[in-house]
């Protein structure tokens, strides 16, 4: 189970411990530190960060929470009542980044897939607990009528979550994973590429194939 409270305390600590952010154009390292990260110069972020440039660190980071999050909510989003949020998990992961960069090594393989590696062992731990434990705590008797969806609205969102899940499980995991990021969470086919460990055309190829199969299961049935 996580913890919230911890996780937030453990958060606050770090960008405590990382201070005031300082210009520069070049780090005691060697390494160039840039005053913001992105997709162009990521590479040359992580190598300040491992060198240990708080700045760098930092803005490693800050680049990082918003993918960490959205791949989670959409790994997370449709389980019921699990015991961690999205966000929680996206949190543990960003801590587990951040003390993995000391003896990161950059071996030619993109640093997002080490990123989503990290994210997808999380977010497995989280789908093992919540099947152990199938208890389901509620609240006191509310006072106000409850604007939450009813036995019936549920029971459908359930078999279309189930129909989904069973035809999904046609494609193999890999055309699964592309279909997640380029479907549910909007990425680009460069993107997926970067995390996957190839080129944007064999995702694009990919993706064709995997709804190629959808469509004739469907047909199927």
């Amino acid at each position: 189970m996580l913890c919230t409270v911890e996780l937030d305390e453990e958060i606050a600590a770090l960008e405590a411990s990382l201070g005031p952010r300082v210009p520069q154009q070049q780090s005691r390292y060697g390494v160039h530190s840039p005053t913001r990260a992105d997709r162009d110069n990521l590479d040359s972020v992580v190598a300040a960060a491992i060198g240990g440039d708080n700045s760098a660190t930092e803005q490693l980071l800050i680049f990082l929470r918003p993918l960490v999050m959205r791949y989670c909510r959409a790994k997370l989003g449709r389980l019921p009542r699990s015991f961690a949020s999205a966000d929680d998990v996206a949190q543990e992961v960003c801590v587990a980044v951040f003390r993995a960069l000391p003896t990161y090594q950059q071996l030619g393989r993109p640093f997002l897939s080490f990123v989503y590696g990290i994210a997808a062992h999380k977010i497995a731990d989280v789908h093992r607990a919540n099947s152990r434990d199938k208890s389901d705590p509620i609240a006191d008797t509310p006072d106000t009528i409850s604007t939450e969806d009813g036995p019936e609205q549920i029971t459908l969102r359930h078999e279309l979550v189930e129909r989904t899940g069973a035809l999904l499980q046609t494609l193999t995991p890999r055309q699964r994973e592309i279909l997640v990021m380029r479907i549910v969470m909007g990425m680009s086919a460069q993107e997926t590429a970067e995390i996957v460990g190839t080129t944007a055309e064999a995702i694009r190829v990919a993706q064709h194939r995997a709804l190629n199969r959808l469509r004739k299961t469907l047909a199927r049935h």
